[in-house]
């Protein structure tokens, strides 16, 4: 029997690293089409759209562990009904609660992995990532430095230079100021360096022309400079967030001083129970999928029309489980000391499988009551 469990292990563990990674791979190419366009398209490299890349897949792998665990769990006991290894184990008087303790192990193996994801690495993650988000609204070169082109920092500036030497130097600079509704200004420069103290930005630029057209009466003003200073500084700063990001924090700093942190972070205190408590109900609801993936197949017994709708059911019930879970969020989001509703799903679960692995060791009752109706 240890065989047994270990070879049903086995084989549940590689179907789920297939489904995983074929999820995975479906949901990281409709993520990295929207982020290669947007990076791209704002200048920054391949390398950095790697990292972004990387930054999200912790996250991205926590949303697929559980419909991969499913789908691992029903496709093992499927193909197992097929080839006749769950018949002859009921021959030889192997129970249905005995059969469950592979599919047992397999859930809480990928338990534990997405409790690793969802308390610490996504967390990381998602604090790295939003770092990096800031730093590169706040890099000129990104946001304003692309030769050839012209770029629009905001709704009512425009900025181009035709070329960019190795040094910095900016050549053929034009730059439209449109910010003030009474007038606007043209200015145009041989050439320009941008210089950076601390938090300021100013772009210098050397031989220029400066033109203002005056909205009333449109009259138009122009002067030459040999150089001229413009504050860029409005155009290329992003606000950054000094508050604490709840999501981004991990769990251990979370389990203790809700309403300080509450503070810090400018939520509730209910939020704050909400995300530490869901960081530990998901990982629970992993092995719910594979537990009622398993039993679900076990009772539909044989037909020659396949197993689908007993796969149609088991898939609407987690669906279902899941679904509730996010009215349980909003009252537990608006009512801390409701937490112990986030685990509601999970125990439903558990107790549906256990009633499907009862209904499976006890199937005479359902002989009985056919014989009754035979007779009757």
């Amino acid at each position: 029997m240890a065989k047994f469990d270990r070879y049903m292990l086995s084989q549940l563990l590689v179907l789920f690293g297939f489904f995983a990674l074929v999820l995975v791979a479906i949901f990281w190419i409709n993520r990295a089409v929207v982020l290669f366009d947007r990076l791209i398209g704002d200048g920054q490299t391949a390398l950095v759209f790697l990292e972004f890349t990387a930054l999200g897949l912790p996250k991205l792998i926590a949303t697929v562990l559980p419909i991969a665990t499913f789908a691992a769990a029903v496709y093992v006991t499927n193909r197992m009904m097929t080839d006749s290894e769950i018949t002859v184990l009921q021959a030889t008087g192997t129970g249905p609660w005995r059969m469950a303790r592979p599919v047992f192990v397999f859930g809480l193996c990928i338990a534990l992995a997405m409790a690793v994801l969802s308390n610490f690495l996504v967390p990381m993650a998602q604090a790295q990532l939003k770092e990096r988000e800031q730093e590169i609204a706040q890099n000129v070169t990104a946001r304003l430095l692309t030769e050839g082109t012209f770029l629009h920092p905001s709704q009512q500036v425009t900025f181009y230079t035709r070329q960019i030497d190795s040094d910095g130097v900016l050549r053929d600079v034009f730059l439209s100021d449109r910010r003030d509704p009474n007038h606007g200004i043209i200015y145009t420069a041989a050439e320009a360096y941008m210089v950076r103290s601390g938090d300021a930005t100013t772009l210098i630029m050397v031989d220029g022309l400066a033109q203002r057209l005056e909205q009333e009466g449109l009259r138009l003003a122009t002067a030459k400079f040999a150089d001229f200073s413009f504050d860029i500084s409005s155009l290329v700063r992003s606000e950054t967030v000094d508050e604490l990001d709840i999501s981004n924090t991990t769990t251990p700093y979370l389990t203790h001083g809700w309403a300080q942190i509450a503070q810090q972070s400018g939520s509730s205190i209910g939020s704050v129970a909400e995300e530490l408590h869901t960081r530990f109900a998901r990982p629970l609801f992993c092995i719910v999928a594979a537990m009622i993936g398993f039993t679900t197949l076990l009772i539909g017994g044989f037909s020659r029309f396949g197993v689908w709708r007993e796969i149609v059911f088991a898939f609407a019930l987690l669906v279902v489980l899941d679904g509730t879970r996010g009215t349980l969020t909003s009252q537990v989001t608006d009512n801390a000391t409701l937490w112990p509703l986030l685990y509601l799903p999970s125990l439903i679960g558990a107790m549906i499988a256990a009633l499907m692995l009862l209904h499976a060791a006890r199937p005479s009752w359902r002989a009985r009551l056919k014989r009754r109706g035979a007779t009757a």
